[in-house]
């Protein structure tokens, strides 16, 4: 029986090829965070926290539209229509949101305030900008 014989790659250009994709990605994410951002505020949301960080996940942004409390997850697609960005938010980030959104609300005393989840779908194509925000896009699915 003949050994088969493999060909050995150099990790560090693996590595660094990885972490350069990694670092657009996250690049791109923050971009989209921040136009998000500025367009939830146009809106009037107010008391914004971003980048919310527990034990069960993130979310991206929390807000204030009037008196509901808003958990929102921003989308950012490059060279694809703002319809693919909407549908990037699939029944297990919705489920993981949920459970961040209940954490939020428990560890806060929140629990008698309304509460719904929102989308900004942001989408970057051919130079072009374009937001939209998907109130009460889902329901709370644990």
């Amino acid at each position: 029986m003949a050994l088969a014989r493999f060909t050995v790659l150099p990790l560090k250009g693996c590595l660094e090829g990885i972490l350069k994709l990694t670092k657009e990605r996250l690049s791109l994410g923050r971009f989209g965070e921040d136009l998000a951002f500025k367009e939830i505020k146009d809106l009037g949301y107010k008391r914004i926290i971003r980048n919310y960080r527990c034990p069960l996940g993130e979310v991206d942004l929390i807000a204030k539209d009037g008196d509901t409390l808003v958990f929102i997850e921003v989308k950012t697609r490059k060279g694809r229509s703002l319809a693919y960005a909407k549908e990037a938010v699939n029944d297990k980030k919705r489920r993981q949101l949920s459970k961040v959104a209940l954490f939020y609300m428990k560890s806060n005393n929140l629990n008698e305030v309304r509460a719904r989840f929102d989308v900004v779908a942001v989408s970057l194509a051919g130079g072009d900008q374009q937001v939209e925000v998907i109130r009460n896009a889902f329901e709370s699915a644990y």
